[in-house]
């Protein structure tokens, strides 16, 4: 029996857990000498200890029967560092991961490799780390079809350099790519200018939905640091978690102001087959936010031509182009009465901890009353 049952999931958020080479064995030779190494990111510390370890328990897996069933009978235990779960850099492994999870399809995105390269002020080795991530995640995916790759285009290099990158993405191998939900230059266009339509109108054109994950917000800050001078020690869980309860607040902050600039300044208008799909920034906030824009609608519309060309609030705007994935452990039934059934996506966040030990268990928990 997998761990799906007779269920039919689709995972849309998942993460390769790299290896310190990962990109530089998937770069060009052009590209291979602008890739920072993957110790030099802060974002995520990356522990020597980890990684030799991790490599070390591959190994043993390979040749070992006896260890390998050991670590398809803990599949779920989260306490495992990443590098030491299955599947977590090795992709025939991660096949016969997937296989054991009983998945009809999963999403793989980028981890260390993403901040390896996504906080580059030098426009070169932005473009050119950019470009080796889609190469990379395309070549982890490309041995199995139920693997989708997302990769990742900075929009802050302007919308010629990011369709072009996106196109050799698409080549590569990449089902689709996280896009950062903030420019964090002022004085720049923003992602909702109508000079980026070529870039969604190329998620259009490949039914390839567009991501925006917690990892990926241009620097977006949701949080002021001047918050955490209150005399409490700061809550550090690592990796994407946030930062406390007061984090779990606002997490979804520069999500719902990407996805309402999305939405008020006509980008799926223009672009009608255009989705998206939001990971990581959990969803008891759709509610409140469907009904904030409706009535930012209603407020504005007097002062904003193009929102008079409506006929339809911005919240079922939302509902056809947007998916959400929330996380384990919120009231799903709840939201689900609130929203809608057709907003919320599955995702495992597997093999990050945040995912749990037992999303599918965690998820269907909350949502006593829903329909099949």
């Amino acid at each position: 029996m997998t761990y799906a049952g007779n269920r039919t999931i689709i995972d849309v958020d998942s993460h390769v857990i790299e290896l310190d080479d990962f990109l530089h064995k998937a770069a060009t030779e052009a590209d291979r000498p602008l890739i920072p190494d993957m110790a030099a990111q802060t974002e995520l510390a990356v522990q020597q200890a980890g990684l030799d370890r991790g490599r070390e328990l591959h190994a043993k897996r390979q040749t070992d029967p006896e260890v390998m069933k050991k670590f398809e009978e803990s599949l779920m235990d989260n306490k495992k560092s990443g590098w030491n779960r299955l599947g977590a850099f090795d992709p025939a492994e991660r096949s016969h991961t997937l296989d054991l999870f009983g998945f009809k399809m999963q999403f793989v995105l980028p981890t260390f490799s993403y901040h390896q390269i996504g906080h580059e002020k030098d426009a070169e080795v932005l473009e050119a780390g950019a470009r080796t991530l889609n190469r990379a995640m395309g070549s982890f995916c490309a041995a199995d079809e139920r693997l989708r790759a997302v990769g990742y285009i900075p929009l802050t290099l302007g919308p010629e350099i990011a369709v072009q990158l996106m196109q050799e993405g698409f080549e590569a191998g990449c089902y689709t790519f996280m896009v950062d939900t903030n420019e964090p230059d002022r004085k720049k266009r923003s992602f909702t200018h109508p000079d980026f339509d070529p870039v969604w109108a190329a998620f259009a054109s490949h039914n390839a939905p567009f991501v925006i994950h917690v990892a990926v917000t241009g620097d977006f800050e949701s949080i002021p640091r001047s918050f955490f001078n209150n005399g409490y020690k700061k809550v550090e869980l690592g990796g994407d978690a946030p930062s406390g309860a007061l984090g779990m607040v606002s997490i979804a902050n520069t999500a719902q102001l990407f996805l309402s600039a999305m939405i008020f300044d006509d980008v799926f208008v223009r672009h009608p087959e255009l989705k998206g799909i939001a990971m990581e920034f959990g969803c008891v906030w759709l509610p409140s936010w469907l009904q904030a824009m409706d009535v930012g609608h209603d407020v504005f519309k007097i002062f904003q031509p193009n929102l008079q060309a409506r006929d339809y609030p911005p919240s079922e705007v939302a509902k056809r182009h947007i998916k959400v994935s929330p996380f384990a452990g919120e009231p799903l039934g709840w939201v689900i009465d609130q929203v809608g059934e057709d907003m919320l996506v599955f995702a495992s966040d597997y093999p990050h901890p945040e995912g749990t030990r037992d999303p599918i268990g965690k998820f269907e928990a909350t949502m006593t009353g829903c329909s099949q």
